[in-house]
C-alpha cells in the first residue's frame, strides 16, 4: 500500500513538472500599445498612465489590447551596484509603481533593452548584465521584454548567443516574461529564434507610415514591403512563436517621428484598414502606436473590430498562406480552430477593380457562407465570390461551410 502511495505521489509530481515545462507564453499573438512611434524617446510616466486610462475608456483593453510596451528611452543608467535604473525625471515614481498602476487596469507592462552596450537611441543596454537586468525587470513585475540589436555584430552566431543568454536569464528570473527578439530579420530569426528562447521575432526593418517604399533606401519599409517578406514565413509561426511584422501605424496620419521618417507621409483609412486585415490574417502581433487618447472614428473602427481581432487571436495559431500572388492580387487563406476559414483579398493596384474567385482555387471544396468582417454581414453563399475591391483595399471574409 505504501509503495502504491509513493508511486501515486511521484506520478503527480511528474505530471505537475510536465505541465510547467509545457506552459506556453504568448499562445496567441501579443496585442497592445507601444510608445515608440508616437513619443520616440520623449516618454514620461504621466503619458503612459494616460494611455492606460484611455485604453480602458476606449474599449481597447476589452478588445484584447492588454499590453503597454515602454520602448527605448526609459533608462537612467546604472546605480553604484550596476543595477539598471529608470530615468528619475521621466519616471519619478519608478517602473514598479507604473507596473502596479497598469496591472490595476488589466494591462501588462513591457519594457525595452538591447543586446549591446547601448540601445538604438544611445541609452544604457544589457550586454554583460543579462542576469542582473532580468532579475531587475522581474522585481519590477515586468511581463514582456523587447530586445533590440543596435550596435551589435552583423553575424548570426553572435545574435543567437546573445539572445539565448538573455532568454535564459529571463527564465531564471522567477517571473514569466515574454521575450520579443528584434534584430529586424536580417539574420533570418525564423530559423533560430524560437530555439534561442524567443516568443516572437521581427521579420523586417522598422515599419514606416506609408503604403510602399518607393526609394532604394534601406530601412524604409512600407506596408507592402513588409507584407511581401512576412507572407513567405507562414510555416514558422504557431502558438508561442510568431513572425512579428512590426507595429500598426493605424491612425498616425503621417505624424512626425520614427514612423514619419524616410517617406512616412501617412496613409488613407482604406490603407490603414488593409494593414489591420493583413497583420491579423498573418497572425502578427497587433501593437498600436497612435494617440489612444485622441482617436477619430475611423481609427476606432479599425482597431476595435472584434471580428477581425478574432482572426488574429484564433487559438489554432496558424499564419495565413498566400495562395494568389501577382502584381495586382494577393489572396490569403488561414484555417481557424472551429473549422471555418479566413480569407483576405488584397487589391495592390492603384485603381479599383472587380475580382472573382472560386473557393476551390484556394483548396476549399464545397459551398460556404461568406461573412464580410468589415461590413459585419453575410455577403454571399456558394462556391465562389465576386465583387469590387477598392485600390489598396483588403477584403476580409470568414467562410463557414454549408
Amino acid at each position: 500500500m505504501r509503495k502504491f502511495f509513493l508511486l501515486f505521489v511521484f506520478s503527480l509530481y511528474v505530471c505537475a513538472a510536465s505541465g510547467q515545462q509545457q506552459k506556453t507564453l504568448a499562445p496567441t499573438p501579443p496585442m497592445g500599445w507601444m510608445t515608440w512611434n508616437f513619443f520616440a524617446d520623449n516618454i514620461h510616466e504621466k503619458d503612459i498612465r494616460e494611455m492606460a486610462d484611455a485604453m480602458v475608456a476606449t474599449g481597447m483593453v476589452e478588445a484584447g489590447y492588454d499590453y503597454i510596451f515602454i520602448d527605448d528611452g526609459w533608462q537612467g543608467g546604472r546605480d553604484n551596484r550596476n543595477n539598471i535604473i529608470a530615468d528619475p525625471k521621466k519616471f519619478p515614481s519608478g517602473i514598479k509603481a507604473l507596473a502596479e498602476y497598469v496591472h490595476g487596469k488589466g494591462i501588462k507592462l513591457g519594457i525595452y533593452s538591447d543586446a549591446a552596450q547601448l540601445t538604438c537611441a544611445g541609452y544604457t543596454a544589457s550586454l554583460g548584465f543579462e542576469e542582473q537586468d532580468a532579475k531587475t525587470f522581474a522585481s519590477w513585475d515586468i511581463d514582456y521584454l523587447k530586445y533590440d540589436y543596435c550596435h551589435a555584430p552583423k553575424d548570426s552566431a553572435t545574435a543567437v548567443e546573445r539572445y539565448t543568454k538573455m532568454s535564459e536569464a529571463l527564465r531564471k528570473s522567477g517571473r514569466d516574461i515574454v521575450f520579443g527578439i528584434c534584430e529586424w530579420g536580417q539574420r533570418e530569426p525564423w530559423h533560430w529564434a524560437a530555439e534561442a528562447g524567443g516568443h516572437l521575432w521581427r521579420t523586417t526593418y522598422d515599419v514606416r507610415d506609408k503604403w510602399k517604399n518607393l526609394s532604394d533606401q534601406e530601412n524604409a519599409e512600407g506596408i507592402i514591403d513588409i507584407l511581401d517578406i512576412n507572407a513567405e514565413l507562414h510555416a514558422y509561426a504557431g502558438p508561442g512563436r510568431w513572425n512579428d511584422a512590426d507595429m500598426l501605424v493605424v491612425g498616425l496620419y503621417g505624424k512626425p517621428g520614427p514612423s514619419g521618417d524616410l517617406g512616412g507621409i501617412g496613409m488613407t483609412d482604406t490603407e490603414y484598414q488593409s494593414q489591420m486585415s493583413l497583420w491579423s490574417i498573418m497572425a502578427s502581433p497587433l501593437i498600436a502606436t497612435n494617440d489612444v487618447r485622441n482617436m477619430n472614428e475611423p481609427t476606432k473602427r479599425i482597431l476595435l473590430n472584434k471580428e477581425v481581432i478574432a482572426v488574429n487571436q484564433d487559438p489554432l495559431g496558424k499564419q495565413a498562406e498566400r495562395k494568389v500572388k501577382n502584381d495586382t492580387w494577393n489572396v490569403f487563406v488561414k484555417p481557424l480552430e472551429n473549422g471555418e476559414v479566413a480569407v483576405a483579398i488584397l487589391n495592390r493596384d492603384g485603381k479599383s477593380k472587380n475580382y472573382s474567385i472560386k473557393w476551390a482555387e484556394l483548396g476549399l471544396d464545397g459551398k460556404y457562407e461568406v461573412r464580410d468582417l468589415w461590413e459585419h454581414k453575410t455577403v454571399g453563399k456558394g462556391k465562389s465570390w465576386k465583387g469590387r475591391v477598392q485600390s489598396h483595399e483588403t477584403k476580409l471574409f470568414r467562410l463557414k461551410k454549408i
